[in-house]
């Protein structure tokens, strides 16, 4: 099955030894020599990627009913009574603080309705908006809406209309799939059946469902081109043509997707890699790879380093990107599917206060939080750890992926005041184990997430220059 440990490899080696055919048509045909190919090649890898990301996991959650991550069809909600766990593989950096309801929309036909019911006051729900471009555009929730209830309208690029009665708010993808991606929190284990009971109420119908009206025509039956690692690995260009199909042009990538089409890349074009010279060929897997490099270096050094870790704001809605392509990669490629810094941040790190890279294998590490400085937020915090290499969970003997502020009641502070954790892959002691984050045998990454910021000092808004800061990571005495 595809991961994204597949999709994000470099791409030096997607068509290594890929057999050489003859040029196609294309060559005779105007096509751009192999320095413009190149660079070409570069700027549509660093477009395209998280749209290729955005569209394998929309093939495994809603359109391959034999992935192993299948989770409903196209305008079915699935709720998810359990949190992430190493099992789950197919978008990288899981969340394990909240437990999802999946919801993928076609709006092809028509809007859909999302109802929410009233949750209770305490506890942190969202609704995040997702379209095929991977923005953000826009939220239902505890922090954008509030716990009441409520009917909102999801419409895609082509629909006209006024809000209909019962509507709360119309939000308008610039794509007609959706993801919804509903988070409802857990305060605890024993918290389940009331987190349960939330997600009972949340809803998805078509719009002439909820106004009760007859429904229009069906829309006609994809055949989507099947979401295989192999596939990707060996033609990136023609699942970035399968991706586009969906993915209206606008003014904002006009620009980029007229030099894609140059060299054969657009919707309803099959792009195949081995149809090209060996020159053309090779150019273009250099830009490729030149591309994922500046996608790297990019997040190596786009966030603002603090304490050893990396405060940032990477992810919104399109007037956030503004055409950023590699702000926008470089997004997708820390986590897919993150929230706009209103609504959460995520302080990620792997390396110590020093700048030494985070090793489990080598090194025992603590995280104290200063009496009064834990994490300002309206909402919860929690400190998860990932596998440095794939980014996902890893299993560890008390199942233990994260540390949370529900937590805190049964941790343990210092004389103090202050709050350390034992950030290692053996047990400190029973005496330190409701304080323990456990590791893998090797290189981590981890990720603070701070639900629905405080705006006021101290906060770490905005993003880098907020009065509150993270503290460093160091190695245990």
């Amino acid at each position: 099955m595809l991961t994204k440990r597949d999709l994000l490899r470099s791409v030096a080696a997607i068509a290594a030894g890929a057999a050489i055919a003859n040029p196609s048509l294309l060559m005779a045909q105007s096509y751009p020599g192999i320095i413009e190919a190149k660079d070409i090649a570069e700027e549509g890898f660093i477009y395209g990627l998280p749209l290729v990301m955005n569209y394998a996991v929309m093939n495994e959650f809603a359109v391959d009913p034999k992935s192993s991550q299948f989770k409903a069809p196209f305008n079915e909600i699935n709720n998810m009574h359990q949190v992430a766990s190493p099992a789950d593989t197919a978008v990288v950096t899981p969340n394990s603080d909240t437990p999802y309801s999946i919801l993928w929309l076609d709006l092809r036909a028509e809007p859909m309705v999302i109802s929410v019911p009233a949750v209770e006051k305490d506890r942190y729900y969202s609704v995040q908006l997702i379209d095929g471009n991977t923005y953000n555009f826009g939220y239902i929730g505890s922090r954008a809406t509030g716990n009441e209830p409520g009917s909102y309208l999801v419409v895609g690029p082509d629909w006209k209309g006024e809000k209909p009665v019962g509507i709360s708010q119309v939000f308008s993808s610039t794509t007609p799939f959706v993801f919804a991606n509903f988070r409802t929190q857990l305060i605890n284990a024993e918290d389940m059946p009331n987190v349960e009971k939330v997600q009972a109420g949340y809803k998805a119908q078509p719009l002439s469902a909820f106004l009760k009206k007859p429904a229009p025509p069906a829309a006609p039956t994809i055949e989507f081109l099947p979401a295989t690692s192999a596939g990707i690995k060996e033609n990136f260009f023609q699942y970035l043509d399968a991706a586009l199909e969906y993915v209206p042009e606008t003014p904002r990538d006009k620009e980029i997707r007229a030099k894609l089409a140059k060299i054969g890349i657009g919707p309803g074009k099959t792009f195949e890699l081995k149809d090209l010279s060996l020159e053309h060929k090779a150019e273009m897997l250099i830009g490729m790879k030149q591309g994922d490099d500046k996608i790297n270096k990019w997040l190596a050094s786009g966030n603002k380093p603090i304490n050893g870790w990396n405060v940032s704001s990477l992810l919104g809605d399109e007037a956030f990107y503004n055409g950023d392509w590699l702000l926008r990669a470089g997004a997708a490629k820390a986590g897919l599917y993150g929230n706009d810094a209103a609504e959460a941040m995520y302080p990620f790190t792997r390396t110590d206060a020093t700048g030494e890279p985070l090793d489990g294998s080598k090194h025992n590490y603590t995280l104290t939080f200063p009496a009064g400085q834990l994490p300002p937020v309206n909402s919860f915090w929690s400190v998860t750890m990932y596998d440095g290499k794939s980014q996902f969970l890893i299993k560890n003997p008390i199942n233990r992926y994260l540390i949370n502020s529900p937590m805190l009641p049964g941790m343990m502070k210092n004389e103090d005041g202050s709050l350390t954790l034992y950030i290692q892959k053996d047990s400190p002691g029973a005496d330190k184990e409701a304080n323990w984050l456990p590791t893998p045998n090797g290189t981590i990454y981890l990720v603070m997430r701070l639900y629905w910021p405080k705006t006021e000092a101290p906060s770490i808004l905005p993003a880098g220059e907020g009065s509150w800061q993270p503290p460093g990571i160091n190695v245990a005495q």
